[in-house]
């Protein structure tokens, strides 16, 4: 029997121009793509047997509003296909159109294959490095194809764990790096969507107390060539060659378009575990880089309205990101590519949220400036879908005025490097922290209550995937970045650890403590502030990159998560999940405003109060000095606004908290017996399992050296 050959009699009808991308309608397929300067579009189809095979070109014949598009009779679901596009070849004038570059559909749901910068893939470098000659060279063995997706799924009795802002907990992790060496999981699907699906890893997630799981990019993406050429990769991932596909590299089956529907599996597990799925998304740059970059689609399909442009000299790319290029929200186009893809990943994938990467972009203007009421803010805030998922913003980007902490609009909640870089620096014991301290752990409503957010908007964190992980922070002093092959030179100059005088690796015991310490005072400080905390994956458990602080090109064990604890590990891990327990018990932790202080008339219903060491009220003048490394607060319960008969505050779940930074123990005194008879030790950072133990009003006691203590009122 003869193999059977695959069709190549394809033809081409008018169709429709929308939706974007290929759709699927029972009698075949409709191709549209948006390209305003090109002077045709042909949809290339390939063999789904032999995808270096191409089958056949064909011209899109209709063209409405500058969306191409046509309908192909008896195409189905699995057919694999890419753009070509003509038109001027004018780099000086920012057009790219090159009819040897085999494009991705920007809205294609599934792409099979990775880019293979080994090929002839830049079109705007040609022959003899002259950068504005095309380049004539084929690259479609060296791209993906884009597939025709079947979207059907059953998502069944699924429901959205819909979790309220202040009782969040993000916990920020990388598919492969959670799951990579999880002993608990079968080795086949360690790497993968399912095998963060898997009971055992999602076990670690409920018994630590998280409630929604943020992903690192799992957008389908690309290496750089420059890393391609060292052996390495873009394991961050934070350069998507894709909106709508998610990245295959994570799918357990290889087998086109399972990469969705495990995708999909993924999310529905943990829904059904009760925890919250958020996307890191990058809509601010694509991996086509600079005018050097290849063109595998925006490049090619219509440069000059995708990129913003240096107005001096069309070639090149302003570079807000830092990665080569950065998408013009400001055009109406790309604006509508964007809020589509993050609908689809809501109400497709079911996503419960975004964390938008380098977001000051997405406010950039035609003029290049931000403005918090851009037309991406504007579009998101009247959606009726995307206005209801939680968006997390990182405020800043590298281009011009980029940097924005607290000046995004309603609705969006802000990675909050203040609170980051406050806590690091009380701990390690610099000078005037005292008024910044008071705002981190109180909300930031110097950063957010003016706009009208709540303290929920202040996206708490000591460490995230970008830098030192929190083992990493008190065990280096510079960063070792040598495996990256940039000679040390990439990644931030961190200047914020506390190594105890012994840098990396010891088995001085004192110093290990010490360490342990930190890390205890790091992680209490985080789950007692008012906000929402962000953990990043491993570092309830002491995870070290052995001090690099930019692994985003170590797929490898530096960047995965090891499982195997050792005695101080597993200590680490329920002091963690202790902090996390406190944190959601008490209310008083989980306020839906802002602290009013001194600001109430009445003392009795004070809800927040300083004192010094000696137990005094902490004057205006105390927070200007420099040397205030020990203080506490006074956090009054939530049944602050009821009195008993005798007209006495009735007490809730009020807590004091005593924070010394001094490498020395110093002499307290607890506040009088007007703010609380009686107080139980719920968490002593200087004890690695807490002794429960009670302490009376004024009593005076040693509070040991760069160490913290949490009372609740008997």
């Amino acid at each position: 029997m003869s193999e059977k050959k695959p069709r190549t009699d394809f033809e081409v009808w008018r169709g429709v121009g929308y939706p974007l991308g290929a759709t699927y309608d029972g009698g075949g397929v409709n191709f549209a793509v948006w390209s305003e300067g090109a002077s045709g579009v042909d949809v290339c189809l390939f063999d789904s047997q032999n995808p270096q095979r191409e089958l056949c070109s064909l011209p899109l014949v209709d063209v409405t509003h500058h969306v191409w598009h046509g309908h192909i009779p008896g195409l189905k679901p699995g057919a694999l296909y890419g753009f070509r596009a003509r038109g001027p070849w004018q780099p000086e004038n920012g057009l790219r159109f090159n009819p040897h570059k085999l494009l991705m559909d920007p809205y294609a749901k599934v792409l099979a294959g990775a880019v293979n910068h080994m090929g002839p893939l830049c079109d705007a470098n040609g022959a003899m490095g002259n950068e504005l000659q095309m380049n004539m060279e084929d690259s479609a063995g060296f791209v993906p194809r884009c597939v025709v997706e079947d979207s059907h799924y059953d998502w069944g009795r699924e429901t959205r764990p819909n979790i309220i802002w202040r009782r969040t907990i993000l916990y920020e992790l990388h598919v492969k790096g959670f799951t990579a060496r999880h002993p608990g999981l079968p080795p086949e699907l360690r790497g993968t969507y399912l095998g963060l699906a898997h009971p055992a890893a999602i076990r670690h997630l409920l018994e630590l107390g998280v409630t929604s799981v943020q992903l690192q990019p799992v957008h389908a993406g690309c290496t750089e060539g420059f890393l391609d050429t060292k052996g390495l990769m873009n394991y961050w991932n934070y350069n998507t060659l894709s909106f709508f596909s998610p990245d295959e590299r994570f799918a357990f089956s290889k087998e086109p378009g399972r990469a969705v529907v495990e995708f999909k599996d993924m999310v529905k597990a943990l829904h059904e575990a009760g925890l919250e799925v958020i996307l890191d998304v990058v809509y601010n740059h694509s991996c086509e880089g600079n005018h050097l970059g290849p063109s595998l689609s925006f490049k090619g399909l219509d440069n000059q309205n995708y990129y913003w442009l240096e107005p001096g000299g069309r070639a090149r790319y302003r570079n807000y990101t830092g990665c080569g290029n950065t998408l013009k929200l400001s055009h109406p186009q790309v604006l509508k590519l964007v809020l589509d893809s993050l609908r689809y990943w809501v109400t497709e994938m079911h996503v419960d949220g975004f964390r938008f990467d380098l977001c000051s972009v997405m406010g950039r203007t035609r003029e290049g400036g931000f403005d918090a009421d851009a037309a991406f803010f504007q579009a998101v805030y009247q959606d009726p879908i995307l206005s209801r998922v939680k968006l997390i913003a990182e405020p800043w980007d590298v281009g011009p005025g980029g940097y924005r902490t607290g000046g995004f609009p309603l609705q969006w909640a802000e990675w909050n490097d203040r609170f980051r870089e406050t806590i690091r620096r009380f701990w390690r014991g610099d000078e005037r922290q005292a008024a910044e301290i008071g705002y981190r752990l109180t909300g930031s409503s110097d950063l957010f209550r003016a706009s009208g957010r709540r303290p929920s908007a202040s996206i708490n964190y000591v460490a995230c995937h970008d830098g030192f992980t929190l083992n990493d922070l008190v065990s280096y002093s510079r960063k070792h970045n040598e495996q990256n092959g940039e000679e040390n030179r990439d990644g931030t100059n961190e200047n914020h650890s506390w190594n105890c005088g012994i840098e990396g690796e010891t088995n001085d015991e004192k110093v290990l403590e010490l360490r342990e310490k930190q890390k205890r005072n790091f992680l209490a400080t985080l789950f007692i502030s008012q906000g929402t905390p962000m953990l990043t994956a491993g570092d309830e458990m002491g995870r070290t990159q052995r001090g690099n602080n930019n692994a985003y090109c170590q797929d490898n064990e530096v960047s995965w998560v090891d499982w195997e604890l050792d005695k101080r590990q597993t200590a680490l891990l329920d002091f963690t999940r202790r902090c996390i327990r406190i944190r959601q018990g008490m209310p008083v932790l989980l306020r839906r405003s802002f602290f009013l202080g001194a600001t109430l008339e009445d003392s009795r219903f004070r809800d927040l109060v300083w004192f010094r060491p000696d137990g005094q009220e902490m004057a205006p003048s105390d927070w200007q000095l420099p040397y205030v490394r020990c203080l506490g607060l006074f956090l009054g319960g939530d049944a602050i606004a009821t009195l008993d008969p005798k007209g006495r505050k009735l007490l809730g779940d009020t807590l004091l908290i005593l924070l010394n930074a001094h490498y020395e123990a110093v002499p307290v005194c607890l506040p009088g017996k007007e703010w609380g008879l009686r107080w139980d030790v719920l968490l002593d950072t200087a004890q690695t399992v807490t002794t429960e133990r009670a302490l009376n009003a004024s009593a005076k006691f040693l509070l040991s050296g760069r160490s913290m203590l949490v009372l609740v009122q008997s």
